[in-house]
């Protein structure tokens, strides 16, 4: 499993979560418990979401790069590095599950907008709801 840099500081009782080399993923939760948790969740769907668009994803850099670069040692001296864990995107795998037919009508149609398969559509459905609920936590 890979790993990244992560920064967590605290203000007023809240962690925040931020990573040097995957600029805009961020995170934050009420416990640093909850806060290194959702890093790695975090984390996960951000590296997804890179690839799905054809993105590199980015090389860990070292302590000494990351301590060279002004924006990431700013960073730094406001708080506490770890390493994150994240998931790379594994082979799909079929499944089989009931719905309203009228509810798969509608996706397929959407689908179809969108120029996506219906696993494509619900797949990418699914991910939006799971950051949904991780951002609300």
């Amino acid at each position: 499993m890979p790993f990244a840099h992560a920064v967590m500081h605290e203000e007023n009782g809240v962690f925040g979560i931020s990573f040097p080399d995957f600029p805009g993923c961020t995170t934050g939760a009420d416990s640093e418990e909850e806060a290194i948790r959702k890093a790695d969740e975090v984390l996960t769907f951000h590296v997804a979401g890179m690839l799905e668009d054809g993105e590199v994803l980015p090389v860990r850099r070292s302590l000494k790069e990351l301590l060279s670069d002004p924006e990431a040692k700013e960073g730094l001296a406001k708080g506490v590095l770890f390493l994150a864990r994240y998931e790379l995107p594994r082979k799909s795998v079929r499944i089989n599950i009931s719905m309203d037919e009228t509810l798969i009508e509608a996706i397929d149609r959407a689908a179809e907008h969108a120029n996506q398969s219906r696993s494509g559509f619900l797949a990418d459905a699914a991910r939006q709801r799971i950051r949904d609920l991780l951002k609300a936590e």
